[in-house]
């Protein structure tokens, strides 16, 4: 599974998932197996080839039409910032999906 992140930066440890309008960073990790086996940052989302399965983002007020329009599905973290906290939350099923 292909999921796209807004980054505040490119480091794993220390970026945090942020607001659309603030992205520094997008970030494409594929899970596997409950596991993270890749994590590719980029400038923009356009230089993104790959299907993507879902955006996760930190509100559901945010301008959320164009994934909408390229069917991917939306998860709200709303209180999870950093990777690995995301990473828990989605495995657990704690991401709230928004339904169109």
């Amino acid at each position: 599974m292909l999921l796209l992140l807004p980054m505040d930066g490119d480091d794993v440890q220390t970026s945090k998932l942020c607001a659309l309008n603030d992205v520094k960073k997008w970030a494409l990790m594929q899970i596997e197996a409950g596991q993270v086996t890749q994590m590719h940052f980029y400038d923009q989302r356009e230089a993104i080839s790959e299907w993507i399965d879902a955006v996760i983002v930190i509100s559901d007020s945010e301008y959320l039409w164009p994934f909408q329009e390229e069917n991917i599905a939306v998860l709200v973290a709303h209180t999870q910032r950093f990777v690995d906290d995301i990473v828990e939350a989605f495995l657990f099923k704690e991401l709230h999906e928004l339904s169109y």
